[in-house]
C-alpha cells in the first residue's frame, strides 16, 4: 500500500476554499410562528402582502483541472512524469517543485494530482493551498488562532500542495514556519509539491535555508509550449467549447499565438463569439477578421538593451563587450544571436540595430539573421570560447531570461 492508501480511515483535512458551500442556519419555532401569524392576517390595499424572497442559489463548486487533459509535450514532459510519480509513489521524491513563466501548466498539474488522490483516496489528509492563503492562516494563528491548530493542520497532512511559492519573498517569519512545515513532512515520509515562477536559485529572497530545501527533491522546468504542443492544447480548448475548428485554422492559431495556454484559450473564445455574432462557420478568413487585433500584441516586444543584458548574462561577458571589434567567436557568435534576437523580438530597423551593436551596419545584421536562422534549422551546434553549444538550446536560454521564449 502507498502513502496514500494506509490513510484511508483518517479523516480529509478542508481546504481554505471549500468546495461546498456551507449550509444556511435552521428557522427556530419562534420565527416559524411569527410567520405563520403574518400569513394568515388580512391583506388590504395599504398592507400588501410581502412575498418571501426566492432563495439564493448555491454557488458554483470549483472545476479542477484533471490530469489526463493535460497536454504533454518536450517542454512539460519531465514535470509531468514527477507528478504521476508521487501519484503512484508518494514520498519517494520530495520535494517536487514545477517552475516557469505563467499560463505553462503548473497549477493545471498541482490541481490535476490534488483532484485525483481526493478521487481515490477520498479520506486520506491532503491539502492544496496557495502561498498567500498559507500566509494569511499563519498571521491569523500569530493573532489568536493559535500556532498549535495551525502546525496540525499543514503538518498532519499526507499531501502538501503549495501554489506561488514566490508569494513567500520578503516574509521571513512565514518561511521559516514553512521551513520547519517541510522538514517535519520530509522526516514523516510525506508529499510535498510546490510551485514557483522561476529556479529555486533565483529565489534569493526566500533565504538560503528555505532554497536549499526546495533544491533537495526534484525540480522541474517547464517552459511555454513549443507549436506540436500548442496544436494539443487547441485541439482539448476547441472540444471543450464544442467548436468546429479546421485544422489549417487551428495550425494558423498555433504559429502565431505562443505565449501560453491562456493566450490560447483567450483567442478560441474570442473566435466562438465571432462565429456566432457574424453567424458563420470557423474558417481561416474569420480568424483573420476576428483576431487581427490580437495579433500585433501576441509576439513580446523588449528593448535591445535588455536583450544586450540577456545574452551578457548567458555567455558571461562584461559590458561593452557586445560592441567592440571583437571578431573572436567568443564574442561575434553572442552578438550575432542577440542581432537574431533583436529582429524577433523587437520593432527596430536593421540600421538601429547595426548601430546599436557597434556602429555596424544593416547588412551585417541582415547577414547575422541567416547564420543564426541557418544553424536553427540545420539544428547545429556551434563552438564557443572553449565548448560546443546547441544553437537552439543557447536561444532558449536567453528567451527565459527576457521570459519571452
Amino acid at each position: 500500500p502507498t502513502l496514500f492508501d494506509v490513510s484511508a480511515a483518517v479523516e480529509s483535512i478542508p481546504m481554505a476554499s471549500a468546495e461546498a458551500a456551507p449550509q444556511a442556519p435552521h428557522e427556530n419555532s419562534r420565527s416559524k410562528r411569527r410567520s405563520a401569524r403574518h400569513d394568515d392576517s388580512p391583506v388590504t390595499a395599504e398592507s400588501p402582502r410581502l412575498h418571501p424572497a426566492p432563495p439564493a442559489s448555491e454557488p458554483r463548486r470549483r472545476s479542477w483541472n484533471v490530469l489526463e487533459e493535460f497536454v504533454v509535450g518536450p517542454s512539460n514532459r519531465l514535470a509531468y512524469a514527477a507528478v504521476e510519480s508521487a501519484l503512484h509513489r508518494p514520498g519517494q521524491i520530495s520535494p517536487i517543485l514545477l517552475y516557469g513563466p505563467t499560463g505553462v501548466g503548473k497549477s493545471h498539474l498541482l490541481e490535476g494530482i490534488y483532484r485525483e488522490v481526493r478521487r481515490r483516496h477520498r479520506h486520506c489528509p491532503i491539502l492544496y493551498q496557495s502561498a498567500e492563503q498559507f500566509t494569511s492562516a499563519f498571521i491569523e494563528a500569530l493573532r489568536g488562532s493559535g500556532i498549535p491548530s495551525f502546525r496540525r493542520k499543514f503538518r498532519g497532512v499526507h499531501l502538501l500542495i503549495l501554489d506561488d511559492l514566490h508569494f513567500f519573498r520578503g516574509k521571513r517569519q512565514t518561511q521559516i514556519e514553512l521551513t520547519y512545515t517541510i522538514d517535519t513532512l520530509l522526516r514523516e515520509g510525506r508529499q510535498i509539491i510546490l510551485a514557483a515562477d522561476r529556479a529555486p536559485s533565483e529565489l534569493r529572497d526566500l533565504g538560503p535555508e528555505l532554497v536549499s530545501r526546495l533544491q533537495s527533491g526534484m525540480v522541474c522546468r517547464i517552459d511555454p509550449p513549443d507549436y506540436a504542443t500548442r496544436l494539443g492544447i487547441i485541439a482539448r480548448f476547441a472540444a471543450q467549447l464544442g467548436l468546429d475548428l479546421p485544422e489549417e485554422t487551428a495550425q494558423w492559431i498555433a504559429r502565431r499565438f505562443s505565449r501560453h495556454a491562456r493566450q490560447l484559450s483567450g483567442v478560441l473564445c474570442r473566435l466562438q463569439t465571432a462565429a456566432r455574432a457574424y453567424n458563420r462557420p470557423i474558417d481561416l478568413q474569420l480568424a483573420h477578421q476576428a483576431l487581427g487585433d490580437l495579433l500585433a500584441e501576441a509576439q513580446p516586444r523588449v528593448q535591445l538593451a535588455e536583450i544586450e543584458q540577456a545574452v551578457r548574462d548567458t555567455f558571461g561577458l562584461e559590458e561593452g563587450e557586445l560592441q567592440s571589434r571583437r571578431r573572436d567567436r567568443a564574442v561575434s557568435y553572442p552578438r550575432m544571436l542577440a542581432m537574431y534576437l533583436a529582429r524577433r523580438y523587437t520593432q527596430a530597423p536593421l540600421s538601429e540595430i547595426g548601430r546599436y551593436f557597434g556602429q555596424r551596419s544593416h547588412s551585417t545584421v541582415i547577414s547575422a539573421q541567416k547564420r543564426v536562422a541557418g544553424w536553427l534549422e540545420e539544428q547545429a551546434e556551434v563552438q564557443i570560447a572553449k565548448r560546443r553549444c546547441d544553437v537552439r538550446a543557447l536561444l532558449g536560454q536567453v528567451e527565459r531570461r527576457l521570459r519571452v521564449g
